[in-house]
């Protein structure tokens, strides 16, 4: 399923734009601070609910504007369907073919994932970074993953929240029960996931980078105990810090070769190369686990790239399998000639090039 049809309006320095995208290749052109990646958030938006830059979602609306909103098409053979999200500065609002839905639904109907300047915080960044990215890809291959993520998360709050008012071992540890079993679930889903994946991002990485990558799945407590037990032994922690300290809210991947962690070993270049590979392993992926379409949003792919970098990177694009939007200053500087479609941004304007 492809996006045919994409309307834009209020949304940062975007005014009221309409685009056709080619099911394959879009080619974004112009200069800084002119829309180009405010394109690609809008894109994002619309599939997780908020964009892929820091800031609050309200940041997104025009600055004299109350709303934003963004509206797409998706085309398959059989189906199409009409997605929908408004963004006001005291909520959202989300439809899919004009009824009311959930994130869940959208995400669901429109996986989108996103290379950008910041990728390499995928590797040298925090394990939220790689918690978000590892989570991304079981939610769209384990149908009951994200029923499993909000039980476990409501647990979380409500034991925390208790921590807080320092209630009594009894009262935090009435929790338990629905934040482990929903926990495991959780774990067990995400390991299997890591599993499968893992074969085919090793020989991804082989291909591009010189080592073998291991990457392990770190769940979040010792790999030696129960999360029943985990639990019990850290409660003077959770006690002292007044928040839960183990649990797959903590899980990590690790990035290793050569039994080293690769955030402190590669230089910039290949942290961003990893990074990206690790995303585009992970949408081959998707996509033949189930069979339907990603669309890759791709943000100025050349940056901080020395030439051997950048003609590595460019191959790995040309195999992905994704409807991609690509944004960047010159396409000649990009490897697909005159493939697809190119559509130009200048001051919140969209025109398509011939």
């Amino acid at each position: 399923m492809a996006l045919t049809a994409l309307r834009v309006q209020c949304f940062r320095c975007l005014n009221a734009i309409e685009l056709q995208p080619d099911r394959s290749l879009n080619l974004i052109t112009g200069a800084n601070a002119t829309g180009k990646t405010s394109l690609l958030e809008s894109i994002f938006a619309l599939s997780r609910g908020r964009s892929f830059r820091a800031g609050r979602v309200s940041e997104l609306i025009q600055y004299d504007a109350s709303a934003l909103t963004v509206y797409a098409e998706l085309d398959s053979e059989r189906h199409t369907h009409r997605l929908g999200i408004e963004i006001t500065r005291a909520g959202r609002r989300l439809q899919v073919d004009g009824q009311s839905a959930a994130i869940g639904d959208l995400a669901g109907l429109l996986p989108v994932q996103v290379i950008d300047p910041e990728i390499h915080l995928l590797i040298q960044g925090g394990p939220e970074h790689r918690r978000r990215f590892l989570d991304w890809g079981v939610f769209h291959v384990e149908p009951r993953f994200l029923d499993s993520w909000r039980r476990y998360r409501k647990a979380l709050r409500q034991r925390n929240a208790a921590l807080r008012r320092q209630e009594r071992r009894e009262a935090v540890a009435a929790w338990d029960e629905e934040l482990i079993e929903a926990g495991e679930s959780v774990d067990a889903q995400r390991h299997a996931f890591n599993d499968q994946f893992h074969t085919l991002l090793s020989s991804k990485i082989s291909d591009i980078l010189p080592f073998k990558l291991k990457c392990s799945y770190l769940r979040g407590w010792k790999s030696s105990q129960s999360l029943p037990d985990a639990l019990a032994d850290s409660w003077e922690r959770d006690r002292a810090t007044q928040a839960t300290q183990v649990g797959p809210h903590r899980a990590d991947l690790r990035l290793a070769a050569g039994g080293h962690v690769l955030r402190h070993h590669v230089s910039r270049g290949q942290q961003k190369l990893l990074a990206a590979a690790l995303v585009i392993a992970q949408t081959h992926f998707v996509v033949e686990a189930r069979q339907r379409e990603v669309v890759l949003l791709v943000d100025d792919p050349a940056a901080e790239l020395d030439r051997e970098h950048r003609e590595r990177l460019f191959e790995l694009f040309k195999t992905v399998p994704a409807q991609l939007f690509v944004a960047a200053l010159d396409i000649d500087e990009l490897p697909w000639g005159t493939a697809g479609k190119r559509f130009h941004v200048e001051h919140g304007e969209l025109a398509a090039l011939i």
